[in-house]
């Protein structure tokens, strides 16, 4: 019964937290509006994925949100200083294909946001069979560590976090 009233309960509160959050206001109608939208958006949308995604080690969200964050910081301030003080001749921008080993269409679709959201780099296809992500890189001297790099600070986590 109660999985048919929140289908998704962590949505719900991540729904919920994110909404006070651009909100920016923690008022009581701020709480029930936030909460009313976390259960609702989950019910009404529940025939789109009827298998919750299964999280191993939920709590390893935190320390990896903490990572992307610090990297998103970090390359900031290095795109910066590649548009403030490289030129265009010096820059390798390529095109580094990442050989997933995740599995489940959210740890890919975390992967992919992850690597989006971080300065420099951006997600450009998934292939077919959801073996490889493509991914652009603004300056990428090494594409082969680029992908080691992607694959041990990203792709390693989120395998322990979705299992």
């Amino acid at each position: 019964m109660l999985n048919r009233v929140i289908p998704h309960p962590l949505l719900t509160l991540v729904l919920a937290a994110v909404w006070l959050l651009l909100m920016n206001d923690f008022s009581v109608g701020a709480l029930f509006l936030a909460l009313l939208l976390g259960l609702l958006i989950p019910y009404f949308t529940r025939r789109f994925w009827p298998n919750a995604p299964t999280l191993r080690r939920p709590w390893k969200i935190v320390t990896y949100s903490l990572l992307v964050l610090w990297d998103i910081v970090t390359a900031n301030v290095q795109v910066a200083y590649l548009v403030l003080f490289r030129r265009n001749d010096e820059m390798k921008p390529a095109f580094v294909s990442i050989p997933l080993e995740v599995q489940s269409p959210e740890a890919i679709a975390v992967l992919a946001g992850t690597i989006t959201m971080t300065p420099g780099t951006v997600s450009s296809d998934l292939s077919s069979d959801q073996k490889s992500l493509l991914v652009h890189c603004l300056d990428a001297p090494d594409p082969e560590a680029i992908a080691r790099d992607i694959k041990g600070r990203y792709e390693a986590r989120l395998k322990e976090i979705f299992g």
